[in-house]
């Protein structure tokens, strides 16, 4: 029975995924028609509500905890399964506003658009690069599904890793920042998101210095977290940095 579970639970979990990044696209692109009211209340909170479990789960002792009710194999799909919840919960919900920032049109629109379309490849190629599978959960899933212990993780530092450490949050900065038609609701996303992803840095770099030690503290003394933003945790990381306890 726990198997069936874990089979059905794992394909299910990358079924929502590839539906949810359909959506996600769609939301960013052309944004919700929902009138509501109070819609700047909702907004904030939905795009607070999406970053809370996404963070939560990722601390390292929420992970020794769910290991002792779940097999190891699982937390990644069930990371994956929350984060897609809660963005399928804020799509649906989201309330649009009729003010806007700005709103291009011509060669400006064009050129964002093509900027946003780029954000998207780099994001799948961040992805690949640091295992597309390890963040849907999907490798250390199929090989429970095998009864085999997966690879260890690969330490990456090639690619667009050698300018930046947080490829991929680049260009999920990308995906928001990059839309011809800023309404005050995306800037309200924006703005939240942008937050989440600074402190999301920080906090990532502190969980890769534990796990990788003092080769990941050189990596950063030479690489950038995120380029043309040189303050706080995306800055080159002080070589006397130590692993937290």
């Amino acid at each position: 029975m726990i198997r069936l579970i874990g089979l059905l639970f794992g394909l299910g979990t990358q079924l929502l995924f590839l539906y949810t990044v359909v959506f996600l696209f769609l939301f960013l692109r052309f944004g919700s028609e929902q009138g509501l009211e109070t819609w700047w209340l909702w907004d904030g909170l939905l795009a607070v509500g999406f970053a809370l479990p996404h963070s939560v789960l990722l601390v390292p002792a929420v992970q020794r905890r769910l290991k002792e009710v779940i097999p190891a194999a699982w937390i990644g799909c069930v990371h994956c399964a929350v984060t897609c919840v809660s963005l399928l919960v804020l799509f649906h919900c989201w309330g649009h506003s009729d003010v806007y920032l700005w709103r291009l049109d011509g060669w400006g629109e064009t050129l964002v658009l093509a900027l946003f379309y780029l954000s998207w490849g780099a994001l799948f190629y961040s992805l690949w690069l640091t295992g597309l599978g390890y963040q849907t959960g999907l490798t250390p899933w199929w090989y429970w599904v095998k009864g085999e212990k997966p690879p260890v993780r690969q330490f990456v530092t090639h690619g667009a890793f050698r300018w930046m450490r947080h490829p991929v949050y680049m260009s999920f900065l990308g995906l928001i920042w990059f839309t011809p038609h800023m309404s005050l609701d995306h800037a309200i996303l924006t703005a939240v998101w942008t937050i989440y992803i600074y402190l999301g840095s920080y906090f990532k770099d502190r969980r890769l210095i534990r796990f990788i030690g003092q080769p990941y503290v050189e990596y950063g003394t030479r690489v950038v977290g995120l380029p043309l933003i040189g303050f706080g945790s995306l800055r080159k990381l002080p070589p006397t940095m130590e692993s937290p306890s």
